[in-house]
């Protein structure tokens, strides 16, 4: 899956953005309480919203009051643009749309409006594959047979879902008959939003099983012992970037103890004995534990990271980018936040997006858009070096 184009109402800071033009690798800069976090818990609310329902998604950020932007009623929406690289040959502009109102008369919050659909015919409307709105709706049964003629005869299926605040992909997207739905609810349920804990990752796990790290970084440790196990010419690679950023480092062994746990042994070549994953530097920690995030066999449709800089070597950032890049390039979709100026030299133009708030909204705007900034960087300036002397209006706190 890959996301071109999102636009967000009424959701916190985000009274009215669009963000056109979405890259492979894209990189967001602002200051603090500008949105970057907010932008990425759009991704997280509708993940939510997902596993559970729009009540539970709002509710987890204070309520509908709380989540919709202050002075609007809403409705609180959302719109994805997207292709499907699943499928061979070609991939139609798919949109997502969303909508989240108060049910009349009362605080009940509910899915308004619902539909997925392809674009139909070079200047046809688009092509609801799905279409509900406050708990009823349709979807087509016969998608296989679809084309973008404006003569195709859709077969579709009348639904009614338990309750009104519940996302109809969750339940339809279940099935491989809706394969445009079921395509979108697998993108919801397989990005990664990180949330990673330096001490929840130095932590000593119990002997369990787990294949991908989670957003925490909780299991790095049943992580690292399943790519040892199972993708050794994977982890020898991880290693090998490890110990060229890491100074010292010899080795990095997942090691079960006889009272039935985890560890991870850091080797330092100046030392006998190994150091256990608590008693090495966070960074250490976060770095190893990147590796492992973006050396996953199975790769994140999306993956979003807020400030990757923490706690690395500012040395240490030109590789991260051009990893995280790699990453996106191979079949990822990767968005990072950043306040970084080092790591900001690390982004190509194209990929990079500046948030600036003004009277309690955000907008968000394309470097690559501003023609300053695009012939500066064409002559050699470093975009990190022309956000710290204020080329990036709004993009800062003085600014």
């Amino acid at each position: 899956m890959k996301i071109e184009k999102i636009t967000i109402e009424n959701f916190k800071v985000y009274k009215n953005v669009e963000i056109t033009d979405v890259g492979n690798f894209s990189v967001f800069l602002g200051a603090n309480g500008a949105g970057k976090s907010t932008l990425f818990d759009v991704f997280g609310f509708l993940s939510d919203a997902l596993k559970s329902n729009v009540k539970v998604a709002l509710n987890k950020r204070g309520g509908y009051k709380e989540v919709c932007t202050r002075g609007s009623e809403g409705p609180i929406t959302f719109e994805i643009k997207f292709r499907n690289t699943e499928l061979h040959g070609s991939q139609p502009l798919i949109t997502y749309h969303l909508e989240i109102a108060l049910q009349k008369d009362t605080t009940i919050p509910v899915v308004a409006k619902e539909f997925l659909s392809y674009r139909r015919g070079q200047k046809g409307k688009p092509y609801r594959f799905l279409d509900f709105q406050y708990g009823r709706g349709s979807a087509i049964t016969n998608e296989d047979q679809y084309t973008d003629s404006l003569n195709f005869e859709d077969q579709r299926e009348e639904q009614t879902l338990d309750s009104p605040d519940i996302l109809a992909i969750k339940g339809l997207g279940q099935f491989q008959k809706f394969k445009a739905i079921s395509a979108f609810r697998r993108l919801l349920d397989n990005w990664y939003v990180s949330n990673f804990q330096i001490q929840t990752a130095k932590e000593i796990e119990d002997i369990g099983y787990s294949e991908h790290l989670s957003t925490t970084g909780n299991n790095l440790a049943q992580v690292a012992k399943f790519i040892w196990e199972n993708h050794r010419d994977v982890f020898n690679k991880i290693i090998e970037k490890f110990k060229q950023r890491v100074p010292g480092i010899d080795s990095v062994e997942p090691e079960e103890t006889p009272d039935g746990r985890i560890i991870l042994k850091f080797k330092d070549g100046s030392f006998k004995d190994p150091f256990i994953s608590r008693f090495v530097s966070d960074g250490t920690i976060k770095m190893f534990a990147y590796l492992m995030l973006l050396n996953d066999p199975v790769r994140h449709p999306l993956l979003c990271v807020e400030e990757p800089e923490n706690y690395l070597h500012p040395e240490l950032l030109l590789e991260l980018a051009e990893e995280f890049r790699e990453y996106a390039q191979n079949g990822g979709q990767v968005f990072i936040s950043t306040h970084s100026p080092e790591f900001v030299n690390a982004v190509h133009v194209e990929e990079l997006f500046w948030l600036t708030k003004k009277q309690g909204t955000t907008t968000i705007t394309k470097a690559s858009k501003d023609a300053t900034v695009k012939k500066l960087f064409e002559n050699g300036d470093k975009l990190g070096w022309l956000w710290q002397q204020g080329y990036f209006t709004g993009s800062g706190p003085k600014y």
